[in-house]
């Protein structure tokens, strides 16, 4: 069965937008859609609540479709992924991962 992945968070204060949404373009985004154990990875920046004038509490939304979470969990223990997580972890606040099964 497939593992959808959903990741909100923040940045940190002093990363900009311009800044992590280059940097996902370039790294993030290629790096998790070349592996294996993906379906697919996409990023989203949230621009409201449905319905309401309030800031949605996360800035950014990322969702991974992995059909293998063993796969998954030995591809993001290689160096290179441990190098991408890191950087990630430099610009993300408030980070969140939620696993689900679709119903």
């Amino acid at each position: 069965m497939a593992t959808r992945i959903i990741a909100l968070f923040n940045l940190k204060p002093g990363v900009t937008p311009e800044a992590y949404e280059a940097w996902a373009r370039r790294v993030d985004i290629p790096t998790v859609n070349g592996l294996q154990s993906v379906d697919q990875f996409e990023v989203f920046k949230a621009t409201g609540l449905l319905m309401s004038d309030a800031a949605s509490p996360y800035a950014y939304i990322e969702i991974i479709d992995v059909k293998d979470m063993e796969a998954f969990g030995g591809e993001v223990s290689t160096e290179r992924m441990k190098a991408v997580a890191a950087e990630f972890q430099t610009m993300a606040a408030d980070l969140v991962f939620i696993m689900t099964d679709k119903l």
